[in-house]
């Protein structure tokens, strides 16, 4: 994927919810129009994170599985 973020978040190793509450913290800390990198190894995270930006409002740019990672472009939008 060809988006440049500018923040990442690695949160591999981390089980529900500590991702999604990790990623919170990092979006609140972005200003509007950003994007943050998330990693993430928790299979559930794709889940997660496709309800979390559903129900906050921001959008989820992109998502890709590499060697058991799942990496997510989170982009903010308010």
């Amino acid at each position: 994927m060809t988006i440049t973020p500018d923040q990442t978040l690695d949160a591999s190793g981390l089980a529900c919810p500590m991702p999604i509450i990790k990623t919170k913290k990092a979006v609140d800390a972005l200003q509007v129009g950003q994007v943050l990198k998330l990693i993430a190894t928790d299979p559930g995270s794709v889940s997660d994170v496709s309800a979390w930006t559903g129900k906050t409002g921001h959008e989820l740019l992109g998502h890709e599985e590499i060697d058991g990672k799942h990496i997510f472009y989170i982009k903010k939008a308010k």
